[in-house]
């Protein structure tokens, strides 16, 4: 298959990333390379699902205060 490089850059069709939600792409050997990525492992998206609780009712604002202070 072969595609244009537009200004813009390099348009992939829809149909070759079927189930993709993020890739990573790298130059190597003279190839473009695009590989998928599992954004549902990365830690940072389970933040906050399981929260506990300080019993505070400012402890989102003045977090810094219990966390560092005595």
């Amino acid at each position: 298959m072969k595609v244009t490089v537009t200004k813009e850059g390099l348009i992939v069709p829809k149909k070759l990333l079927k189930g993709i939600k993020q890739a990573n792409v790298t130059w190597e050997k003279n190839k473009i390379i695009i590989l998928p990525t599992k954004i549902e492992s990365d830690p940072i998206f389970s933040l906050g699902t399981h929260p506990g609780h300080s019993g505070l009712k400012d402890a989102s604002v003045h977090h810094d205060k219990y966390l560092y202070e005595e």
